[in-house]
């Protein structure tokens, strides 16, 4: 009785995966970005708190988590800090005893101008060498990357596709 012969294993893939490619980059990016806000005194939460609140410069706490992209309690533990720092302050909102509200200092106003200073730089040095066009290109490939890997899959029968 004869087998019937085996077929071959396929071979490594002619490119990387796109999404382990883009995977690397993005913690690569993401390090040196922490690093340069580190280096300026703060970190990627504390930047995105006060972006946020330099952009409203008065929000709830409920406000801010949903405008930084957080869970409240995980907000709270980086207001506590930044509390303790003297970078922001909180206080119950006289019409809505139940919200806290939260305001910049003027320590938190220093800390957001040595940030916004760091991220400007990085983003400088994360563009050199690109044209404009090219600019425009990456943004509007990442975007599609982005809506792609947000839809369902259509060859996973159990998504609806």
């Amino acid at each position: 009785m004869s087998r019937p012969p085996l077929s071959p294993l396929p071979g490594p893939p002619l490119r990387p995966p796109l999404g382990r490619h883009l995977a690397s980059v993005s913690r690569v990016v993401s390090r040196a970005f922490d690093e340069v806000l580190a280096e300026a005194g703060g970190s990627l939460p504390v930047w995105l708190v006060l972006i946020s609140l330099k952009s409203g410069q008065r929000a709830s706490q409920r406000e801010l988590a949903e405008a930084v992209g957080v869970q409240g309690a995980t907000l709270t533990h980086h207001l506590n800090a930044m509390e303790s720092a003297g970078l922001v302050t909180r206080r119950r909102d006289p019409a809505n005893r139940r919200l806290h509200l939260v305001e910049l200092t003027p320590a938190g106003d220093a800390l957001f101008l040595r940030l916004r200073a760091a991220a400007t730089a990085f983003d400088r040095r994360l563009r050199a060498g690109l044209a404009d066009n090219e600019l425009g290109q990456l943004e509007t490939l990442l975007t599609r990357l982005r809506d792609n890997a947000a839809a369902p899959d259509p060859e996973n029968k159990e998504s609806g596709g």
